[in-house]
């Protein structure tokens, strides 16, 4: 059973919704009890990276999700389940992440020449053997994928970047790192090939 974490800042119908049509059982639930016995878990997340932060805090979510990746089960963020992994974000000055992966979430420069936030279809192309035996397999180099975002993740040990994506530069649209995979796009929005990747995500429980 893969657990999507419930704490009003996701797609999470959507989510679930993709989950199930590629053959996964899922709990949408908001008690860190109910992580206990989840074979996997499923982070989401819409919004602001402090704000995040907080509502987890104050869900008493935040040391059942580390508690949840050391046991080495299988963790699945989404966006700002990708984001709050690091340590802190240019967002929201002052507040922690999750500091599981060091590093730092950068906004995109105003001084491009490109519109921010970064939303529509762009390509990934998967950097990681980890990454391509796990996450991304059957998943061709340079898939389009979906985006809306204003930030990007920027790991300090580039080995654990699973994907990479340009966009007036070049950044981190995934993290495979172990038991811990993440995506700055939106696989449940990503019509076949996102599916892909719920599907091999269900095959790593």
């Amino acid at each position: 059973m893969i657990a999507i974490l419930d704490y009003d800042m996701g797609n999470l119908r959507s989510v679930s919704k993709a989950l199930e049509h590629v053959g996964s059982e899922v709990l949408v639930t908001n008690n860190p009890k109910d992580l206990k016995n989840a074979s996997a878990l499923v982070v989401p997340g819409v919004g602001a990276f402090g704000d995040c932060v907080k509502t987890l805090t104050n869900c008493r979510l935040i040391d059942a999700i580390k508690d949840f990746i050391a046991s080495g089960r299988p963790y699945l963020g989404l966006c700002l389940g990708m984001q709050i992994l690091l340590e802190a974000s240019e967002e929201a000055p002052g507040i922690n992440g999750l500091g599981i992966i060091k590093g730092k979430v950068k906004r995109f420069s105003t001084q491009m020449e490109l519109k921010i936030p970064h939303m529509g279809w762009n390509k990934i192309k998967v950097i990681t053997p980890h990454s391509r035996d796990t996450l991304f397999q059957s998943i061709p180099n340079n898939s389009y994928m979906y985006f809306v975002h204003s930030y990007y993740a920027d790991p300090e040990d580039k080995s654990v970047i699973g994907t990479e994506t340009d966009y007036g530069i070049t950044f981190c649209s995934a993290i495979c790192k172990d038991n811990i995979f993440a995506t700055q796009f939106h696989p449940e929005k990503s019509q076949h090939l996102g599916l892909q990747i719920l599907k091999n995500f269900g095959g790593l429980c």
